[in-house]
C-alpha cells in the first residue's frame, strides 16, 4: 500500500506540476517501501524472528510512524507550520523501531532460538 500510495503522490506532482510534498512522497517511498521490504526480507531469513511478537511490533510502530511522519511532512510543505512537532514525534517513533530492529540484528543468534541449532550467516 505504501508503495502505490508513492506512486500516486508522484504521478500527482508530476500531472499538477507543483512538487511541494516531494519531501513526503520521498519519505513514504524510502520509509514505507524500501525500508518495510529490507525488513521482510530480514525476518524472512530468520523464521524465529518471523513469527515473533516483538517483530510485529516492529514493524507495526514503523508503519504508523511512517504514516504519521509523511502526512506530517506533506503538511509542513504545504505552509502548515503547526505540523512540525508532529513530525518531530513521528521521527522519534521511526527511531524507536529502527532500534528495535537493530536490537534484532545485533544481538547474538543463540537468543533468537533457544534450543534449536543455532546457523550463523556471513551478516551475523
Amino acid at each position: 500500500m505504501f508503495v502505490i500510495v508513492g506512486i500516486a503522490m508522484g504521478i500527482g506532482m508530476a500531472a499538477s506540476q507543483n512538487h511541494a510534498i516531494m519531501p513526503a512522497h520521498a519519505h513514504l517511498n524510502l520509509l514505507g517501501w524500501v525500508s518495510l521490504f529490507l525488513f521482510g526480507i530480514y525476518y524472512e531469513r530468520r523464521p524465529a524472528l518471523d513469527t515473533s511478537r516483538l517483530a510485529l511490533m516492529q514493524v507495526g510502530l514503523w508503519s504508523a510512524g511512517t504514516i504519521v511522519l509523511t502526512v506530517a511532512v506533506a503538511a509542513i510543505h504545504l505552509g502548515y507550520p503547526a505540523a512540525d512537532p508532529i513530525a518531530a514525534v513521528a521521527s522519534l517513533v521511526v527511531l524507536a523501531a529502527m532500534f528495535l530492529f537493530a536490537y534484532f540484528v545485533f544481538r547474538p543468534a543463540a537468543s533468537i532460538a533457544p534450543g534449536r541449532p543455532v546457523r550463523v550467516t556471513p551478516a551475523e
